[in-house]
């Protein structure tokens, strides 16, 4: 009898011994998924805190909008550009940069109202090792408000003498899209004008649009560009005093493009005429 308790009591120690073996090795499963969940998730972009870009400067593209607004766009037309330009910004790619700057007749160039790169919505953030709904608050104040805050200053009225719209996109292009740095990535100029260029050197009020025209004059030297394979679009306001034929305005600006090292995408006449 004393044989057959000995032997009971080793079977009970050791079913115990493997009891704790099993919770062992259940924990240790159950350790090593939270550890492949750590290893395998995408860890956080560090941004600088000002841009949103990436600190290591690896940008996704670069898109920059120029607004001319030296003459007043007509309401329904500024209405239809700012949900237009909203949709690009807004639609960019995760750390591509969106520069929105309006043309400042004065100097030849532009001011810089807004420059940062998306930062993502969260969209595509996993829960379980991420959190979406911080990206997402992010998103909309340090990104999407402040974008539509900016689009109401460009889309003010800014009135001038001269529309060196030329001139404009040159600086943009020495500023955004000139550099190893910036050679390879995907590259986009929006502009949104009635492109009507009027300078000393060279003015669409005063000349034909034939192309052979404009490479005769000083102005074809002096805004020589280099758009670096740019994609460009025209959002074109039509002003209503315009003797110019849109088609063959556009036209001409789709030539100044490529004559440029551009790509023209295409014009989108706004709705309206100013």
């Amino acid at each position: 009898m004393a044989r057959r308790r000995r032997r009971r009591g080793g079977r009970g120690e050791t079913g115990t011994v493997i009891g704790l073996v099993l919770t062992v090795v259940a924990i240790l499963a159950i350790l090593g998924a939270g550890g492949w969940l750590w290893f395998g998730a995408e860890r956080p972009t560090k941004r600088d805190s000002e841009s949103l870009c990436p600190a290591d400067g690896h940008l996704a593209g670069i898109t920059v909008i120029l607004i001319d607004s030296s003459d007043p766009l007509p309401e329904i037309g500024r209405r239809e550009v700012k949900t237009l330009l909203t949709d690009i910004a807004t639609g960019a790619a995760v750390n591509e940069r969106i520069d929105l700057r309006v043309m400042t007749p004065e100097d030849g160039g532009s001011r810089v109202l807004f420059s940062r790169c998306n930062p993502g919505d969260g969209s595509d953030l996993d829960e379980w090792t991420a959190n979406p709904a911080l990206a997402r608050k992010r998103w909309i104040t340090a990104f999407e408000r402040p974008l539509a805050e900016a689009l109401g200053t460009g889309l003010a009225p800014h009135t001038g003498e001269v529309s060196p719209i030329m001139s404009a996109i040159q600086a943009i292009a020495v500023d955004s899209f000139t550099g190893r740095a910036v050679a390879d990535l995907p590259k986009s100029l929006v502009i949104v004008s009635d492109m009507v260029e009027n300078t000393p050197l060279y003015s669409q009020f005063r000349s034909d649009l034939r192309y052979d025209t404009f490479k005769a004059s000083p102005a074809y030297r002096q805004y020589r560009t280099d758009l670096g394979g740019a994609a460009v679009t025209l959002f074109y306001i039509e002003r209503a005093a315009s003797k110019l034929k849109s088609v063959d305005h556009v036209g001409f600006w789709q030539q100044w493009v490529d004559d440029n090292r551009g790509r023209f995408e295409r014009a989108h006449k706004l709705q309206g005429a100013g």
